[in-house]
């Protein structure tokens, strides 16, 4: 196969700084953090740098790992295997063919029929559906209830709780909520992406953004509706997903706010519904950063009840 050589500014140039992090500088994303992990639409997985391609979805299977996983490419030939001795181990590195790009590792612990596991990054790939698929990313969506018919006052709410997918689902399902949208606040990056807000680098926390009518469902209520749905005494945790965007917050957007964010706060210390103490912040609501759109009514578009992901998403 004839090599595709660029020079290193010509890569920078045509890819994100993400990309050619992991494509050309052999990086690797979180587990549970890249856009292709959890993908299931009919189609193949072609290279971002060169578009050749390598993994199709009749191959793809879940592994549990976080990571795009396949038990063979569609080509032998497209891929290419180095020995990667980094970190003290003994791995095999897999490569784009045509222009060198590091892809991932592969692992002898696939399924049948080959057994091996080609675990890769989903930055190193670009996904070309099928023409006869349907994402269902795709299927257009609204961030208002289904059952939503209010012309009446609309106020704000924003919370964060951990997996921002369950959190906008439970708020989704109150009566008196109008809309609903994931995204990014409390940080000190501009416009962060779900990557840069995985690294938990970015002071941004996953949250949603309520929009409610206060004549159906009180801001109180709401409160009540927050603190039931997550563990407001696990720091910068929640189950199994740990980092500082998975904080307990309330971000007030007045005073009438904060005064009963503090007092639901205080009243669930005085009781005894808690056995440690409460986490959860209450600072003012600062620039919310709206998530990508595969995230919104992640759950809703997918028919799924609740998040079933077993350690972190993305």
């Amino acid at each position: 196969m004839e090599k595709i050589v660029k020079s290193d500014a010509e890569w920078r140039a045509q890819l994100t700084p993400e990309q050619y992090q992991i494509a050309r500088g052999k990086g690797t994303e979180p587990a549970f953090c890249g856009l292709l992990w959890d993908h299931h639409e009919p189609g193949v997985y072609n290279c971002v740098c060169c578009g050749l391609p390598l993994f199709s979805s009749e191959h793809k299977f879940e592994s549990g790992t976080g990571w795009p996983s396949y038990y063979q490419p569609i080509v032998p030939e497209n891929v290419e295997y180095h020995d990667d001795l980094a970190y003290g181990m003994h791995r095999v590195e897999i490569l784009c063919a045509r222009c060198d790009a590091h892809l991932g590792h592969v692992f002898n612990d696939g399924p049948r029929p080959t057994g091996m596991r080609y675990c890769l990054n989903s930055e190193s790939l670009v996904f070309e559906p099928t023409a006869q698929s349907t994402s269902t990313d795709a299927t257009p969506t609204t961030n208002e209830p289904a059952s939503v018919q209010s012309s009446g006052p609309r106020e704000k709410a924003t919370f964060a709780a951990g997996c921002f997918w369950q959190v906008e689902a439970t708020f989704r399902n109150v009566e008196g909520v109008l809309a609903t949208q994931v995204g990014y606040t409390g940080g000190k990056a501009e416009r962060p992406s779900y990557y840069d807000v995985c690294s938990d680098t970015t002071g941004h926390a996953e949250a949603v953004e309520v929009e409610y009518d206060p004549t159906k469902v009180s801001y109180e209520d709401l409160l009540s509706v927050f603190f039931a749905a997550h563990d407001p005494t696990t720091l910068n945790r929640q189950g199994p997903d740990v980092g500082t965007q998975y904080r307990s917050a309330i971000f007030y957007h007045d005073e009438a706010q904060r005064q009963a964010a503090e007092a639901a706060k205080q009243r669930l210390e005085s009781s005894d519904t808690f056995r440690r103490p409460i986490v959860t912040e209450i600072v003012p609501a600062e620039t919310f950063w709206t998530a990508e759109d595969y995230h919104q009514q992640y759950l809703e578009k997918r028919g799924l009840a609740t998040c079933r992901i077993p350690a972190g998403h993305s």
